[in-house]
């Protein structure tokens, strides 16, 4: 098999810049109006993340999940508690993540603490899902090995037969808010990146180099 070219590939950055004055003193807001125009440019499931966490010594893991809330307090997604990031928050309760809006040039970082929201909220998620997504939820252990295809589709129809209650072992992550970084392809790589970090007296911004 011939290898593809990867470091020919080339990408030009040219379509808006990012100052600190159109970005302001809250990246919260900054957050949820870069998410809001993601979304209203028809960007397949702009509120994806890569989530990285990471066992207490160090090892790291990442995967995509999905932004379900975002507020002051944190950005919010959903998993079973057992999974394997799950074990890893257990231990080791901080995470970064990424989402990535490549056709607007755009991408954010955040980092912070992880706790889990409480279960009454978690509750009203699980049930606005649809039935088909809250049986696979009960009827699968993530990241656990499973004997086929044919035994988890077993499970499935299984849990779909029951009342669709949520599991104790699934809910959701709320991941602080302690740094935030908002990153806009320029000419030349030359790209803008603004960093937040939150301290008691609030928010501070800084210029990074691309």
């Amino acid at each position: 098999m011939e290898s593809p070219d990867l470091a020919a590939i080339r990408a030009e950055y040219a379509d808006a810049g990012l100052d600190e004055g159109d970005a302001g003193d809250d990246p919260v807001a900054l957050l949820g109006r870069w998410t809001t125009q993601a979304i209203e440019a028809g960007l397949h499931e702009p509120n994806a993340m890569a989530l990285a966490t990471a066992t207490p010594d160090g090892a790291p893991s990442v995967r995509l999940v999905l932004l379900k809330a975002l507020d002051a307090d944190g950005a919010v997604f959903y998993t079973n508690y057992a999974s394997r990031k799950g074990d890893e928050l257990e231990t080791n309760p901080r995470a970064a993540a990424v989402l990535l809006w490549h056709p607007l040039q755009r991408q954010v970082r955040i980092e912070g603490r992880v706790s889990r929201v409480g279960p009454a909220e978690s509750d009203r998620y699980f049930d606005s899902r649809p039935e088909g997504a809250r049986a696979a939820a009960i009827a699968s252990d993530q990241s656990r090995p499973v004997e086929s295809r044919t035994a988890l589709e077993q499970r499935f129809a299984e849990a779909s037969a029951e009342a669709l209650v949520r599991p104790d072992d699934w809910g959701g992550y709320r991941i602080a808010l302690d740094v935030m970084e908002f990153w806009q392809g320029r000419p030349n790589r030359l790209h803008d990146r603004l960093r937040y970090s939150r301290s008691d007296a609030g928010w501070t911004c800084e210029r990074l180099q691309p």
